[in-house]
């Protein structure tokens, strides 16, 4: 029984490196910051979420005592990354008028970020 549980905890241990390896290959290669974005708000959030959760594991089971640390700080990142990163987009998108020309039409009338994205809010600021 023990093998098992050393065994899905090597599995974790591996998926968990080779997503922190993709994500920090993606976040170093990929050609501009949109795209940058995606490396570590998913791969790496996946790879560092198993190598916590093979943590808790290997506590609970081989050690017998549970640890809820990891548990907590799984959720927290799992919680924070995206926001992180949509907040990190519309700035992008806020400081780089130039490439909201190449989105989609939107119903809003705050365009695609809250601030500054509408044509009368763009002439204040150029003003």
């Amino acid at each position: 029984m023990a093998w098992i549980a050393e065994l899905l905890i090597a599995g974790l241990l591996i998926v968990g490196a080779f997503f922190l390896l993709v994500g920090s290959f993606g976040l170093a290669k990929l050609p501009d910051m949109m795209r940058r974005l995606h490396a570590p708000t998913k791969a790496t959030t996946l790879g560092i979420g198993a190598l916590l959760i093979a943590s808790m594991l290997y506590f609970l089971i081989v050690l017998g005592l549970p640890s809820f640390h990891e548990l907590l700080i799984t959720l927290f990142l799992f919680i924070t990354a995206p926001v992180t990163a949509h907040l990190v987009s519309k700035a992008h998108l806020l400081r780089h008028p130039e490439l909201r020309k190449d989105l989609p039409d939107v119903q809003a009338s705050g365009g695609w970020a809250t601030l500054g994205t509408s044509p009368q809010d763009t002439q204040r600021h150029e003003a």
